[in-house]
């Protein structure tokens, strides 16, 4: 005994040496509580109790997970892979169960963010493995969402939409109202029916969560709820209602406070402003460029601030601007470092147009060339239709009429027609 206390001195007055002595046994579980009051009777923590791992050690793997989860949060994922990676081999771990949840979840993140997408659906499932809907429905849909994520994000349209439809049947076929993470849910299978084309779906699924988001009356479910009907209204090219509920979503989650996430969505709302009211293109590229500010605030990462850049551009061309649009072009194609993305390829498209419009035909021929090669290496989803068909328009002026030809069909393709 630690501290030489014996079984019946360590149990008085508030349990029984019997029941101390099934607990060192293993034969009981002791409650949290007893926990806590056998730890303060030894003079330790309740943690190195119940684990037997020392404090020192559980602050340092403490420390590891915070700094993993910042570096995250700031799109240092590669850091964070590799710190929750160092994190997951300590062989104390599993000893803390939940630095061990932790740890895992923060490293599927990581590895989605990095597009190892397979590695991460092997995390995610071994965490689904461990969680019931029943007992922690919240983890459950977390998870679930996370998986029918990162198979939209590999091209496997049918899975994400199996997926999040068998979780939502399930938990919307409970009895009650819906929460926060229910509403979530739906956003996400309402965007794998975007993805596979089917836009009625969507827009049935769109209109029941804000229903459903109204009803609970909560910030975070409505607008979530708003927004995924903002992108659905923006497939059905529906551009003015699509702005309608973006500022909705956008004046719901400027009561959250969420820096990172405001930041995102503002640029969201700038590129619907731009495709509704190209007039006022001004107004979007004042809106992109605060979304611009407050991503750099927030350390985002490099690719979503090349996104933010890619469509500051599209706003400079809209206001008669092509130098500068070329500018911002590049600067998110620096970014990107010439990565085969489709966030790199619409840079490049958006490139292309600047300079067909500074009259340098054979400079644009050359970039939309690139962005035709970046294009060939994407799965065929609706944001690839929507570059080809981007390409096909701006071919007119610098390709052949074989090329645009090409890129008309690749769009159908990629839409699913």
């Amino acid at each position: 005994m630690r501290q030489g206390l014996s079984q019946a001195q360590l149990a008085l007055p508030e349990l029984s040496d019997s029941y101390v002595s099934l607990i060192e046994s293993g034969k009981r579980t002791p409650t949290p509580d007893v926990v806590r009051l056998l730890a303060r009777k030894l003079g330790c923590s309740a943690s190195y109790l119940s684990s037997g791992i020392d404090e020192d050690a559980q602050e340092k793997m403490r420390t590891t997970l915070e700094y993993a989860e910042i570096a995250l949060q700031n799109g240092e994922a590669a850091e964070a892979r590799d710190r929750f990676a160092e994190l997951l081999q300590d062989p104390d771990l599993s000893a803390l169960p939940e630095f061990a949840r932790k740890a895992r979840w923060g490293h599927a993140l990581a590895l989605e963010s990095l597009g190892a997408l397979e590695d991460a659906l092997r995390e995610f499932a071994g965490l689904t493995a461990a969680v019931s809907p029943e007992y922690d429905t919240d983890e459950w849909i977390r998870l679930t969402i996370a998986v029918s994520r990162c198979h939209r994000e590999k091209g496997d349209v049918a899975q994400s939409v199996a997926v999040a439809e068998d979780a939502f049947s399930r938990v919307t076929g409970r009895p009650g109202p819906w929460d926060d993470e229910i509403i979530k849910l739906g956003a996400t299978l309402a965007a794998a029916y975007l993805e596979r084309g089917d836009l009625i779906s969507a827009r049935q699924l769109a209109d029941r969560l804000i229903e459903r988001a109204n009803a609970t009356g909560s910030p975070v479910a409505r607008m979530a709820a708003y927004w995924e009907a903002a992108v659905v209204a923006k497939y059905q090219a529906d551009f003015e209602t699509a702005v309608t509920y973006g500022e909705r979503a956008l004046a719901l989650l400027s009561e959250a406070a969420d820096l990172r996430n405001l930041s995102r969505l503002r640029g969201e709302y700038g590129t619907l402003m731009l495709l509704a009211r190209p007039h006022d293109a001004e107004r979007a590229r004042d809106e992109l460029q605060r979304a611009m500010r407050e991503l750099t605030a927030t350390a985002a990462g490099e690719i979503d601030i090349a996104w933010c850049l890619t469509e500051l551009a599209r706003a400079e061309i809209a206001m008669g601007q092509p130098g500068k649009a070329a500018d911002r072009a590049s600067e998110a194609l620096d970014l990107l470092g010439g990565e085969l993305r489709l966030a790199t390829a619409g840079a490049l498209i958006v490139l292309g147009e600047a300079r067909i419009r500074l009259g340098r035909e054979e400079d644009a021929a050359e970039v939309l060339g690139r962005a035709i090669a970046c294009l060939e290496q994407m799965e065929p989803t609706r944001e690839a239709a929507q570059g080809w068909f981007q390409l096909a328009e701006l071919l007119a002026g610098t390709g052949t009429e074989v090329q645009r030809a090409q890129a008309y069909r690749r769009a159908l393709t990629c839409a699913g027609l």
